[in-house]
């Protein structure tokens, strides 16, 4: 049996268990707006929410930019393996993170969240589930460039690699 007791005399035990809900919070979000997504959207038909940002339902079989998407199940399984590697080392790596290492924890829980919200939809459909479609005019140049369509997690996953490169860069003691 789990004596939390003893987890709450431990540090960084603490600081871990404090900083997992951030992780449960992004899957809800991105699953929530994924159910949403496919319960009120059709399947790459755009739906304009202002100029320069769609919602368009897609579906992504690979990595990002659709990247491997022709791997079938075997990439398939390749990535959820990946994704649970990846989030049991990133929680040990939150595990031995000093107190005072808050941004970092944050960072970490929101790629956790990301890397799980995607595993999930991989494991329950095979695919991922996007919808957010964003795109630019840039005079002269191109018409309306759109980036790959992405989704929550995607967002989660970005904005915590993007806390941690600027912690390596500028506050790397934050980063132990």
């Amino acid at each position: 049996m789990l004596n939390l007791s003893s987890l709450s005399d431990s540090g960084q035990s603490r600081g871990l268990l404090s900083w997992l809900w951030i992780s449960a919070v992004v899957v809800a979000i991105d699953q929530l707006t994924k159910w949403m997504a496919e319960a009120s959207l059709t399947h790459g038909v755009p739906v304009e929410v202002f100029p320069h940002l769609n919602m368009t339902l897609a579906y992504n079989y690979g990595v990002a930019f659709s990247i491997g998407s022709g791997t079938g199940d075997l990439g398939r399984w390749f990535l959820v393996i990946l994704a649970g590697v990846v989030s049991v080392f990133i929680i040990n790596w939150m595990r031995k993170l000093s107190k005072h290492a808050i941004w970092a924890a944050i960072a970490l829980a929101m790629i956790v969240g990301g890397a799980i919200g995607n595993m999930i939809d991989r494991l329950l459909y095979g695919k991922v589930i996007d919808f957010i479609d964003v795109y630019f005019d840039i005079p002269f140049v191109m018409d309306n460039y759109h980036f790959a369509t992405f989704n929550v997690a995607d967002i989660a996953i970005t904005l915590g690699a993007m806390i941690l490169i600027y912690l390596s860069l500028f506050k790397h003691e934050q980063l132990e």
